[in-house]
């Protein structure tokens, strides 16, 4: 028998389930199980299994520690990235960069997480002479950024937990904060302020601030942030951009949820 003649499969059309499929696990946003990806589609037991499997072995798909749930693979992150930077969206979102990066004076930077940091995949330079190199395609970590305490920020206590349990805090420079307790501190106050702050914490001599640019449901899909030379604009002085760079993130939101 075929799955077209198996419970109510035949309201997805068979070419739509894997993509289906796909859309799901990333709406739910924590590692999920097949049984509860089905309770939406409604599929056979063998057929969303199959689904599950084939999407594991193609990478698009991958098994969380406790071997029923899954969560993004390597694929499905990249096809977001694309997806992200694809042409006609990133043309808009450049044009919103550039306008804040003139208005604030300093480099704009727009990053999503990795598996193993926040990877930038946009960014504005200023145009003074003075200012760090940190190219489209770096990857920076999560504990000492603005960006990866914007992002760790937005964990669940549980998975925060277990990443501060398990995470190196290296020390970057000599105000990177490396306890774990301390560091959960800081990462509650920015969550109820609503902005990270990097007080050369991850390079000396350098200042950032980063906001979250979120889904329709309020979820982190990635950051906004401005660093400059400590030289130029200590952090007290960087938080009068708050504004300006809360409206841009607004403003990226809705380019990306449209």
């Amino acid at each position: 028998m075929t799955d077209e003649n198996e419970g109510n499969s035949g309201q997805i059309p068979t070419n739509l389930r894997l993509l289906f499929l796909l859309e799901e696990v990333a709406k739910v946003g924590v590692p999920v199980t097949p049984a509860t990806v089905n309770e939406v589609m409604g599929l056979p037991k063998p057929t969303i299994h199959r689904l599950f499997a084939t999407a594991e072995a193609e990478g698009f798909l991958q098994r969380d520690i406790d071997g029923r749930s899954y969560s993004p693979g390597r694929r499905m992150r990249l096809l977001a990235t694309n997806t992200l930077s694809s042409e006609h969206l990133r043309t808009v979102r450049l044009a919103v960069l550039k306008a804040l990066a003139i208005k604030v004076g300093e480099t704009c930077n727009l990053a999503i997480p990795e598996r193993d940091g926040m990877f930038y995949l946009d960014r504005v330079e200023t145009h003074w002479p003075l200012r760090i190199q940190l190219p489209v395609g770096t990857q920076v970590p999560f504990h000492c950024t603005a960006s990866g305490k914007m992002y760790l920020s937005t964990l669940r206590h549980d998975y925060l937990d277990r990443f501060l349990r398990n995470y190196t805090l290296n020390k970057q420079t000599e105000k990177t904060i490396t306890n774990p307790d301390e560091l959960r501190q800081e990462l509650e106050l920015t969550r109820n302020r609503g902005y990270a702050a990097d007080d050369q914490e991850f390079m000396e001599g350098m200042t950032a601030i980063a906001v979250p640019i979120t889904d329709d449901r309020g979820r982190l899909l990635s950051t906004l942030s401005i660093h400059a030379p400590e030289l130029r604009h200590d952090l007290p002085e960087l938080t009068e951009f708050l504004d300006p760079l809360q409206d841009a993130a607004a403003e990226l939101a809705a380019i990306v949820s449209r």
